[in-house]
């Protein structure tokens, strides 16, 4: 049986979701954006597929 993703990272991909950019969600997480991104990486590593297509400027 798989191990569940750590709970930080699934709160950050949450926020995260909701702003739909990871700037205004480190903002509201009192976080810097770089561990936005990798706490949202390694929530995608732990799942095996990517939550977020990334693109210069914002993402789907």
């Amino acid at each position: 049986m798989k191990r569940l993703p750590p709970l930080p990272a699934l709160h950050t991909f949450l926020i995260t979701a909701q702003c739909c950019n990871f700037t205004r969600a480190a903002e509201q997480l009192h976080i810097t954006q770089g561990a936005v991104s990798r706490q949202v990486a390694g929530l995608e590593d732990h799942l095996g597929y990517e939550l977020f297509i990334r693109q210069a400027r914002g993402w789907s």
